[in-house]
């Protein structure tokens, strides 16, 4: 063979191998994640640039010009004084505020995600819920499905449910049982004849239970698996985990869009709902039902909006029906986009197959998470139009019925997608290089 011909067969066979590399690169990379430098959590990195002259003048500078404007400084008089907003925006994106997170639980939560949201509506121009203020969570967290059957599913005795199994397991562990006794105490106090509790101590004590508590006993509470056989004191057992009557039901249900606008108003709650929206994603075509393939992620954030007034819980009805307390009666013309929220709580494929991977003890870690996508700067009228059809949900896809799990078969279909690709790029080659090849072979040997 001439080496032009070596080369055009060796040519194909060096980009697969290319092409491999950076697939199981890109599939495994969690040690290369690891050694990249943290971000700053919002709170240090605010004291950072306040501690430099150029930094904090530009910041004060930002804030000041959208205090009370919507978007973009359309509302700043001036050519200069708009032209000072814009350069003051541009120097935030070098600084170490443009990209910081919040932990949640951290000590200073609160404060972290105020300076995150002034930082966030000003440099995107929007209030979108899609973007999580958080820092992923460590991907560790999906080693609590591997436990989940031992405290979630087999009962200590036949005459025991998994979900009273789980409060027994909750009580042996000192961490669970102290934080657990620290909510059971204000959410069941009544107050006076009209209140049966102080919401708020409640929900407060809530959130550090979830926040404080290993997964593995607050998921075993929250997420226990009942079997047919114990179906109604099971699935009540697991409705009453989060007290309802305090920290979940009030008189009246509010309409789901109200609710949502109401939490939006507070920091920790606008923060735990778009953590939820963007990890709990469904994807229709994906075997897991998550758009990010990420169940332990899931299930985190879920867990994040309980003790807020967004908290959801089981309904009453047997299986896994989880909604807010809310509805979409008086909805008017919002109906549809009420419905669209109401749906990703009650509908949601990612959801309930991560709950059903929690009791089952599966998990779906086949594929890194991917990075959340940012949104885009939208002027000022697209934003109003998508405000007035619930713009925060445009995003969400159609739900569908539940599939089959099981980490196996994903794992299959993962390297089935790798070879096919690399199979049909040979056939491709061949097709159009072993004509005149064999040719030219046909050739030499007619004159041999």
């Amino acid at each position: 063979n001439s080496p032009l011909q070596r080369t055009m067969i060796l040519t194909p066979f060096v980009i697969v191998l290319t092409f491999l590399d950076s697939v199981f690169t890109l599939k495994g990379d969690s040690g290369g994640s690891a050694s990249r430098p943290a971000r700053l959590d919002c709170v240090k990195a605010s004291e950072q640039c306040l501690k430099e002259y150029s930094c904090s003048t530009k910041y004060r500078t930002m804030r000041q010009c959208v205090a009370g404007r919507e978007s973009n400084f359309t509302a700043v008089t001036g050519l200069e004084a708009q032209g000072e907003c814009r350069n003051a925006i541009d120097a935030m994106k070098q600084s170490p505020l443009y990209n910081c997170r919040c932990r949640r639980g951290m000590k200073k939560e609160k404060n972290c995600l105020r300076i995150f949201w002034s930082i966030f509506d000003s440099l995107q121009g929007n209030d979108l819920l899609e973007y999580s203020p958080y820092e992923p969570a460590n991907s560790r967290l999906s080693d609590i499905f591997h436990l989940a059957p031992i405290i979630a599913v087999e009962p200590a005795s036949g005459k025991e449910n998994s979900c009273l199994s789980a409060a027994k397991a909750c009580n042996l562990n000192d961490t669970c049982k102290k934080y657990r006794s620290a909510y059971i105490s204000p959410c069941t106090s009544r107050v006076s004849v009209s209140e049966v509790c102080n919401k708020r101590k409640c929900h407060k004590a809530l959130r550090h239970f979830f926040d404080k508590v290993p997964a593995k006993y607050s998921y075993g509470m929250l997420f226990c698996s009942c079997r047919s056989g114990d179906q109604p004191a099971c699935a009540e057992r697991r409705r009453q985990t989060i007290v309802p009557v305090c920290s979940y039901e009030d008189k009246d249900k509010a309409n789901c869009l109200s609710l949502q606008n109401t939490c939006k108003t507070n920091y920790i709650c606008r923060s735990r709902l778009a953590d939820f929206i963007s990890n709990c994603q469904p994807e229709a075509h994906s075997i897991s039902g998550c758009l990010r393939e990420n169940y332990a992620d899931c299930l985190l954030s879920y867990s994040g909006l309980i003790g807020t007034v967004m908290t959801p819980n089981y309904e009453r009805s047997f299986g896994i029906s989880l909604s807010p307390w809310c509805d979409c009666s008086s909805s008017g013309n919002s109906r549809t986009d009420c419905e669209k929220f109401a749906e990703f709580f009650t509908s949601n494929r990612c959801l309930r197959n991560a709950i059903q991977a929690f009791g089952n003890g599966t998990d779906v870690g086949v594929w890194q998470p991917q990075p959340p996508i940012r949104p885009t700067v939208e002027s000022g009228a697209t934003r109003k139009g998508k405000e007035r059809s619930g713009g925060a949900l445009d995003t969400l896809t159609d739900m569908s019925k539940l599939g089959p799990d099981g980490n196996s078969l994903y794992q299959i279909c993962g390297t089935l997608q790798v070879r096919i690709m690399v199979w049909v790029f040979l056939g491709f080659w061949f097709r159009i290089t072993a004509p005149p090849l064999c040719l030219r072979l046909s050739s030499n040997a007619t004159k041999d």
